[in-house]
């Protein structure tokens, strides 16, 4: 394969997306079966005082019926961002390799990375590239988080499917069980929260939408799969380790049980 060669009068820029159409044109249209369509469900983020911790269930649908039980939703954008995805999940997770080549050739190509709010801006130019592909049933609809180096602070950004951008000052879920994630997270929400604090939060809320919507997946330690967790500060993505994740959720389940929660309806 040789790299393409442009005339330095039409070079394509550090845009990787805009190179892509370039060399392979725009996608071709087609009709989607929805009920073959893999969509992730359920993200959420949230500010804190030192970062942003985003979080996602494992569980993909498709149709009716459970298509993936161990899926992940939250990446790693570059070092100090990362973006949760809901929609098609293919469609999305595309999205998401593409955004952090991008991301990558952009740096190489300038020197210099983008700021938060250049790589919000540009997922949101994927978005808006993908909605003809959003009209045939392979939506994306992520949440985009990191730490604002500059201001010295956690930003959250949500999006919809023209491509719209949306800061959030606290907190967003989206997804199929995003409703109840974002009341729980409302109910529970200070503006002096900590690291801890935040975790246990998120925690509640994808616990909360798992209670009540049937395309999100919650615990289960029987197979061993927990929902992904992930915090956002000047040091960098960190993602919770499995077992860290999955003490959290039986101390949970735990005080749920002490308070009367574990009876059925």
């Amino acid at each position: 394969m040789t790299l393409p060669m442009f005339p330095t009068s039409d070079d394509p820029g550090p845009s990787f997306t805009h190179l892509l159409r370039r060399l392979q044109g725009e996608p071709p249209t087609f009709e989607v079966d929805e009920a073959l369509v893999v969509h992730g469900t359920t993200i959420a983020a949230i500010r804190y005082d030192d970062g942003v911790v985003m979080v996602g269930d494992r569980r993909a649908t498709a149709g009716s019926t459970i298509a993936h039980r161990n899926m992940d939703k939250v990446y790693p954008a570059d070092r100090h961002s990362g973006v949760a995805i809901a929609g098609a999940a293919g469609q999305a997770m595309e999205v998401v390799k593409l955004f952090q080549l991008q991301l990558e050739h952009y740096e190489k190509v300038e020197g210099s990375a983008l700021s938060l709010e250049g790589k919000a801006n540009q997922l949101a130019q994927m978005i808006r590239q993908n909605m003809p592909l959003a009209m045939q049933g392979l939506a994306v609809l992520p949440i985009f988080g990191g730490y604002d180096l500059r201001r010295g602070t956690g930003r959250i950004f949500a999006y919809d499917l023209t491509g719209g951008r949306y800061e959030e000052t606290d907190y967003h879920a989206d997804g199929s069980g995003g409703r109840d994630a974002r009341t729980t997270v409302k109910l529970g929400y200070r503006d002096d929260m900590e690291r801890e604090a935040c975790i246990e939060l998120a925690i509640q809320s994808l616990y909360e939408a798992a209670e009540e919507d049937s395309a999100t997946g919650g615990p289960d330690p029987v197979r061993g799969i927990y929902p992904v967790i992930a915090t956002i500060t000047s040091d960098g993505f960190e993602k919770l380790a499995d077992q860290d994740v999955a003490e959290r959720f039986e101390a949970l389940i735990q005080r749920r049980m002490a308070d009367g929660g574990g009876r059925s309806r």
